[in-house]
């Protein structure tokens, strides 16, 4: 309920004006996350992992060629659930893990505030690959960064045979955005905020 809570309060921000530039939502955010994390902390992360262990056996079987992709990854950042709504203006919020080696080391949570026709509630999971040592320790030394400002995150389409074409992504941070019907299309995560949560 507070992922929702979180989206229509940063909806209603953004109508009279008062999210400017995505720093209010940041705001709103973090403290959401810490109240949220604080209150349960373990079961918090135990929701979060299962989350990613059901996500990213759906990309593999999805999208051919994801699974040597992430496991050519120095870390692999997940949010399994990322919510989105609004109309006309409205926002997204999910929590994720990074993991390296299979295994979660540290907390996430992802939020931005979208301008575009959203009806209802939109629910997706956003993966992204950390290719280089240096993506991964450049992330991990900040407590988060915003991407387009701090770091250019391609987003991975599916080509004409089906596939990813792990030849052809060279970009040193790239993504994935999963549905319930496979790869989003024509989308950027420019603007999306990543904040570490305290946990």
């Amino acid at each position: 309920m507070q992922r929702r809570e979180f989206i229509l309060k940063t909806a209603s921000l953004a109508a009279t004006g008062l999210v400017l530039g995505g720093c209010a939502a940041t705001a709103t955010t973090t403290a959401t996350s810490t109240q949220n994390a604080n209150a349960n902390p373990e079961r918090r992360r135990n929701e979060i992992n299962a989350g990613i262990d059901a996500v990213l056996p759906r990309l593999y079987s999805t999208v051919r060629g994801s699974r040597e992709l992430v496991a050519k990854a120095n870390g692999v950042l997940v949010f399994p659930s990322v919510i989105a709504a609004g109309l006309g203006i409205g926002g997204q919020y999910g929590e994720g893990a990074l993991r390296i080696h299979n295994e979660s080391v540290a907390y996430y949570n992802l939020a931005s505030v979208s301008i575009g026709l959203q009806i209802g509630a939109q629910s997706k999971a956003v993966i992204v690959l950390f290719m280089t040592p240096e993506s991964l320790e450049k992330f991990r030394k900040s407590e988060g960064w915003s991407v387009g400002a701090d770091a250019s995150v391609a987003v991975l389409k599916v080509g004409a045979n089906g596939e990813v074409d792990v030849n052809a992504t060279q970009g040193p941070i790239v993504a994935f955005v999963l549905t319930n019907s496979g790869l989003m299309a024509n989308l950027t995560l420019e603007g999306t905020k990543i904040t570490r949560i305290k946990m």
